[in-house]
């Protein structure tokens, strides 16, 4: 029906220009936006808050045999998270109300299982309600996640259970104000505890939960509120919890072949040309490798270099930007979470400070009817609601704008008028360097936003030509950029063979060190390529911005012996993982054995005075060893116990483990697990080093 009513709409406007003599504007291209997805495309960046029962328990998918008397947060405040969600300039929350544990975070009168019987606020708190008014309070707004699979439901499989679904959703939609997004996951069915049947039960995903049913509940309950899921109906999954969308992106998709668990995910990372529905794409990703929190991954929240990765290949790539944030025991943000969300704001905010367009001169190869109302100065006027167009019959064409003097860009930003629907498919943008035309990108869809970088190229003109469009072109916003360099410490690594790489990840940035402990400055070296460092080093490093002066803090390394004549004793191969990984200079990879211990031959006698340790950095780790021996021996024979102990709390804090112990020789190393964290029988190694005395 809305649809129906954009329609003739556009009908009736085209009727009023003609009438009056004005120029029509173009007819719309294929399927057309509602208002509550217009008004969603401009939310563009907004937190996920994964927070419920597992972040109790530890666990990212609860069983659902869990006591209510389990979630207890001893410092929970909803507005410590509206806070950071807005200083990070986000939007708005969603919450997961619901997970597949079937915990309920308001006192819902469907089931037991919920905040009311938890020690929380003696049973009468309302995590939902403490975030709608915090949401309130800051600004921002409330979306809602219910996971439509049940594992703690008896009657979960049954029709009773969809009666249960839809009024624990009727009880969110009716109690909580206004929602602008409701999220339904597309897991459903599976083992589960079920009430005490502890069995498996599956469901057809398709039909079980009556979602024709339930989307017309939303759609009288909540008529601004988009819903979300594989398929829509408003709002699709990109089809990957990695944070990014393809470069080539459609909001429309083939929906009615779209359902919850769809095996063909992959074509929701670029949707579909000859898409039916308007069906843009949500790209979720985690701060951390888990979507809960967990006290393990504290030293594995997304780098800064990541995270703004991850907003030009979301949000500039027509795309909105969910960001979860796994909300710890505490019942608060993460400091460390914290930290990367300003540092990203900080980022996104230096980068877009001066929009260099606006007041430029600028022209069309075409403009529509030669009217005022569709000339090229409608994309740089800063009002989305006007455009520069073209006649009916041109779908190829160029806008190009002049500086008033030659100025340095490497970002374009391009909107298209998708009210019209969305139409480039092809384009390309160009500068004019010393007279002539540099190409410095060539992309496919724009939509309702696109962003490009590029090297720095100081230019008198910006071209952007559109080569291939489904209609006449409909641009209704063109902004250019001059971001900063991406400036933050050095990364310092050694591999197996001894030799040293610097590195950051804008490479306009100078790194400068040092090798003799001593503190670097921009006038120590500089980095220019890889340098052997055969022998024990302190190296110390820092980032500088030629083009400012501004540098990072100083990043430090040390490295002991190289491990190149290194080799593993007796090994046996296991589980397909490769013996090397653990003296392989990367803590990410891993070797694991059923045997409780590994022996090393170092090729040859050291003065050694200590080792060290990495735990396995998986996002489901195994066998970490939280209670060791340490031996050495000269000849792998006669062996001499050098320590024995525990690495303290080395589960929930995966970082290196340094231990040392009195000056030994020897050439063979024993490093022997005497206990290990859970139930798996495996011993995990990620990598083993040693101190020496030389």
């Amino acid at each position: 029906m809305k649809r129906k009513n954009i329609w003739y709409g556009a009908i009736a406007i085209l009727l009023a220009f003609s009438s009056c003599g004005k120029v029509a504007p173009p007819e719309p291209v294929g399927p057309l936006p509602s208002e509550r997805q217009l008004a969603w495309h401009e939310l563009q960046y907004y937190a996920f808050v994964h927070f419920n029962m597992n972040t109790f328990t530890d666990t990212e998918w609860g069983t659902g045999a869990e006591s209510p008397s389990q979630f207890n947060p001893t410092q929970l405040d909803t507005r410590q998270w509206a806070k950071v969600a807005k200083e990070a300039g986000m939007k708005g929350i969603i919450l997961t109300a619901k997970h597949h544990d079937g915990f309920c975070l308001w006192p819902t009168e469907t089931t037991e299982h919920s905040v009311k019987n938890s020690p929380w606020k003696n049973g009468k708190g309302d995590v939902v309600q403490e975030l709608r008014e915090a949401c309130d309070e800051h600004g921002l707004k409330l979306g809602l996640y219910l996971s439509p699979w049940d594992r703690n439901n008896e009657h979960y499989g049954n029709p009773e259970y969809v009666k249960i679904f839809h009024e624990q959703l009727r009880e969110l939609l009716t109690d909580y104000g206004e929602l602008f997004e409701v999220w339904f996951d597309g897991a459903n069915g599976g083992s589960g505890f079920y009430g005490g049947a502890n069995e498996t039960r599956k469901i057809d995903n398709k039909t079980y939960y009556e979602w024709e049913k339930t989307t017309a509940m939303v759609r009288e309950l909540q008529p601004n509120a988009v819903i979300f899921s594989d398929g829509g109906p408003d709002i699709r999954w990109v089809g990957n919890e990695e944070g990014w969308a393809n470069e080539t992106n459609w909001s429309i998709m083939r929906r009615d072949e779209i359902h919850p668990g769809w095996p063909r995910y992959v074509e929701l990372r670029s949707g579909h040309e000859n898409g039916t529905h308007w069906l843009p794409a949500e790209v979720n990703t985690s701060i951390r490798p888990g979507w809960y929190y967990h006290p393990r991954e504290d030293h594995q929240v997304k780098s800064l270099p990541r995270l703004v990765r991850t907003y030009y290949e979301s949000i500039g790539r027509n795309g909105n930007f969910l960001l979860n944030l796994p909300v710890d025991a505490r019942g608060l943000v993460h400091e460390k979470d914290v930290e990367q969300l300003v540092a990203l704001k900080k980022q996104i905010d230096r980068d877009f400070a001066h929009e260099l367009a606006q007041s430029q001169q600028i022209q069309a190869s075409d403009v529509r009817g030669n009217s005022k109302s569709y000339n090229a100065e409608k994309a740089i006027d800063g009002n989305k609601d006007t455009y520069w167009a073209t006649d009916d019959d041109i779908t190829s064409a160029s806008i190009t704008l002049k500086f008033n003097e030659p100025t340095e860009v490497n970002r374009i930003l391009l909107q298209e008028y998708i009210p019209l629907g969305q139409r480039v498919k092809r384009f390309a943008v160009a500068a004019e360097v010393d007279g002539d035309w540099k190409t410095l990108h060539e992309q496919t869809t724009i939509g309702y936003k696109r962003i490009l970088r590029f090297n720095t190229t100081k230019t008198s003109k910006i071209k952007v030509d559109i080569i291939e469009s489904k209609g006449p072109i409909t641009l209704s916003n063109l902004e250019l950029y001059h971001a900063p360099n991406l400036l933050v410490e050095p990364t310092i690594s050694r591999n197996r063979e001894g030799m040293v790489s610097l590195s950051v990840p804008d490479e306009k940035v100078d790194i400068h060190y040092t090798l003799d402990g001593n503190p670097p400055t921009p006038s120590s070296k500089k980095y220019q390529q890889p340098f052997m460092a055969p022998m024990p080093v302190t190296i110390k490093a820092l980032a500088v911005n030629p083009v400012n002066g501004k540098q990072t803090s100083i990043a430090s390394g040390y490295f002991d012996i190289p491990k190149k004549d290194w080799n593993v004793v007796s090994a046996t191969k296991e589980n397909d993982t490769i013996v090397e990984h653990l003296m392989d200079e990367d803590p990410n990879t891993f070797w694991a054995t059923k045997k409780r211990e590994v022996t090393i031959d170092l090729g040859q006698a050291h003065e050694l005075k200590g080792f060290t340790y990495w735990p396995n950095q998986e996002r489901y780790p195994f066998g970490i060893i939280t209670h060791y021996e340490f031996l050495v021996s000269i000849d792998n024979k006669d062996w001499k116990s050098v320590a024995t102990g525990e690495f303290g709390n080395i589960a929930n804090n995966r970082i290196e483990q340094k231990i040392t112990f009195n000056r030994t020789k020897g050439r063979y190393i024993k490093l022997r697990a005497l206990r290990t964290n859970g139930t798996d029988p495996r011993v995990s190694f990620a990598e083993i080093g040693v101190l020496t005395a030389n």
